[in-house]
């Protein structure tokens, strides 16, 4: 290993997934190859200021993180600048980002992947100035999401007891304008994402031509609800009806709505907007995955 300092970044909050068991791990690991180790645990406040204080005092050379797709998310916002890989240990309740990745569930096999040496250069997308890694939608799933962090009920139990009163509430179709570097489109639409992966945390493969290094990211227009096609993503089927889904490839976009959304980013809920500008920073973070991708 071509590292010194390790620093682990733990959302204590994060899921059902115990930390302390996670953390003894890492560290019984870097003890045995006499690897210096730091841990940070997040308290939503100051966190990628703090992260980005303890990599600093520290000179940190492997960064660590242990949570969902939101703490994934932060980590990756403090350390996009500093040339530095990022090592996933899924924690949250959902865990997308490591799915697209197949990461294992097995700890010691997360541990390998994370301190290893296979990596991943990956895009990174920018959604009026915050980054996005995996997906972010418009509509009928951030209200989902919405409503799943006012719950207490938490993991994927949680998300299925908050899809009905979602659906019963919810205003869709919502009316959107795309313009890409090839033209405007207009669309209707219950759910618009924005890909630069395949899968959602739920498996759910909506953007089987997602690749997440190609310089170029997703918008998938969901043009309703089908029971039978959403089976199918669940299934990584990949010949999706177009009359359930449009995809648009681009590298730059701005979307509009006519009437605020909801929109979330990596499975974090941001509040309703009218307007997204959309950016690519191409292979921006660098990420251990393993060795099998």
């Amino acid at each position: 290993m071509n590292f010194k300092e390790v620093l682990l970044v733990v959302n204590p909050i994060a899921g059902h997934t115990d930390k302390k068991k996670i953390i003894s791990g890492i560290q019984e690991y870097l003890e045995k190859s006499k690897i210096n180790f730091h841990l940070y645990s997040t308290t939503g406040e100051n966190d990628r200021e703090n992260i980005k204080a303890r990599i600093q005092d520290h000179e940190i050379d492997r960064v660590l993180v242990a949570g969902g797709d939101g703490t994934i998310n932060l980590v990756a916002d403090a350390i996009k600048d500093l040339n530095l890989t990022l090592g996933i240990l899924p924690a949250g309740s959902a865990n997308g980002l490591a799915k697209n990745f197949n990461i294992p569930e097995e700890l010691d096999m997360q541990i390998n992947a994370a301190l290893g040496s296979n990596f991943i250069d990956l895009d990174v997308l920018c959604l009026n100035n915050i980054i996005c890694l995996h997906l972010s939608d418009l509509g009928i799933n951030a209200e989902l999401i919405k409503n799943y962090d006012s719950s207490a009920i938490r993991g994927k139990f949680g998300y299925l007891i908050q899809s009905i009163p979602t659906l019963m509430q919810s205003e869709y179709p919502f009316d959107f304008t795309i313009e890409t570097e090839k033209g405007k489109t207009n669309a209707q639409a219950v759910l618009l994402g924005i890909a630069n992966a395949k899968k959602y945390g739920t498996g759910a493969n909506v953007n089987p031509q997602g690749v997440p290094n190609d310089g170029v990211f997703e918008i998938l227009i969901f043009k309703k609800l089908s029971l039978g096609e959403i089976l199918k993503t669940l299934r990584n089927e990949t010949d999706l009806d177009p009359d359930f889904v449009e995809t648009i490839p681009a590298k730059q976009a701005k979307v509009f709505s006519k009437k605020p959304v909801a929109f979330q980013i990596d499975g974090e809920y941001i509040g309703k907007v009218t307007e997204i500008d959309i950016k690519i920073l191409p292979e921006k973070l660098r990420i251990a995955i393993p060795e099998s991708i």
